[in-house]
């Protein structure tokens, strides 16, 4: 028996029925899907008629009609193996266009960045998005495609580049099918700088927290600081009322003559050595004072940091003679202590 003819296997697909009968159901429909699939063969010979089960995102299985083979795009560019499945709903609701053929993964593989088709082979043009019964069929379909795969191929990076030099150079259809491939890889690459200043706030971002976990701890140190401060203040407060309190007690005439501004004339040395050792520990203790009202005054920027580096360098030099001469003195002390 010689083959079916293209309009035989059509016209017996569309008509038949038992488990074989596809998802087509309105006569007028199938009178549709006959004229565009023969004017779809008719033009482009390399597709041949198929029907086989179509598996929809929701899961519904179908029946359907479909037109399978390659088109040649260009002649410096490979072939697209395509597959048009005509939707229950043809020609209402638009074909499912997959760049592959049915069973078979597409080779080579789809660059990810394709505008149109996604790394499934699924294929969503503006002619399929917008559409429209009559004013579309798979004819101009197919020939739409020819066109948007001539200048991006689906199997190699080529973003769009043709500049519009004057709206009648293309057809408003191919001008809207060039700006979308436009906007799809300025929006890409919009997307690529963006994600790339946000991994540059983020490092920032993880920057400054790891400067303000730092500056806690150096406002926590201050803090603990100022508490110990406060604390040996108001213990040396406490010990200063002590012994004023016992001058009262033990030497009431001398504490009432003096007053207490003249707290420090009550220690007396019983000898030079003594009234040598309390004139450096009074002098280690006012440089110590200084030293403390130079820092108050750096943080108030009432002297420069300079200046405070000299002065500090100058008083702490005079400050370690000071101290130098009471551990000699408490030396000698001990010495003489260990003799007797």
């Amino acid at each position: 028996m010689a083959p079916q003819s293209p309009i035989q296997f059509i016209e017996a697909a569309l008509w038949c029925t038992g488990p074989f009968e596809l998802s087509y159901t309105d006569p007028d429909q199938k009178w549709h899907i006959r004229k565009d699939m023969l004017s779809l063969l008719q033009d482009f010979p390399n597709l041949s008629p198929s029907m086989d089960t179509y598996v929809h995102n929701d899961g519904s299985i179908a029946n359907l009609l479909n037109a399978h083979g390659a088109i040649h795009v260009s002649s410096s560019s490979p072939e697209v193996p395509l597959t048009i499945w005509l939707h229950e709903n043809y020609p209402y609701v638009a074909p499912i266009v997959i760049v592959g053929l049915p069973g078979v993964a597409p080779s080579p593989t789809i660059h990810l960045d394709h505008p149109f088709v996604d790394p499934s082979g699924l294929t969503v043009s503006p002619y399929i998005q917008t559409w429209e019964f009559p004013r579309c069929n798979l004819k101009d379909l197919v020939r739409n495609l020819v066109k948007i795969f001539s200048v991006d191929h689906p199997f190699s990076y080529s973003p769009t580049s043709s500049p519009f030099t004057h709206p009648s150079a293309v057809s408003k259809k191919e001008a809207l099918d060039r700006l979308a491939g436009m906007l799809h890889y300025n929006t890409m690459a919009l997307r690529s700088e963006t994600d790339g200043e946000i991994e540059e706030l983020l490092a920032l971002q993880q920057e400054m927290d790891q400067r303000v976990a730092i500056v806690m701890t150096m406002v926590q140190g201050h803090e603990r600081e100022r508490c110990e401060l406060r604390n040996r203040v108001a213990r040396l407060t406490e010990e200063a009322d002590v012994l004023i309190n016992w001058i009262k007690v033990h030497d009431p005439k001398r504490a009432v003559a003096m007053g207490e501004d003249g707290i420090d004339d009550v220690f007396e040395g019983v000898d030079e050595v003594s009234k040598s050792r309390l004139q450096c520990l009074a002098a280690d203790l006012s440089i110590e004072d200084t030293i403390y009202a130079l820092d108050k005054a750096v943080d108030e920027g009432a002297v420069n940091f300079e200046t405070y580096i000299r002065q500090v360098r100058i008083l702490a030099r005079e400050q370690f003679f000071h101290r130098a001469e009471v551990v000699k003195f408490e030396t000698s002390h001990q010495f003489l202590y260990n003799l007797v």
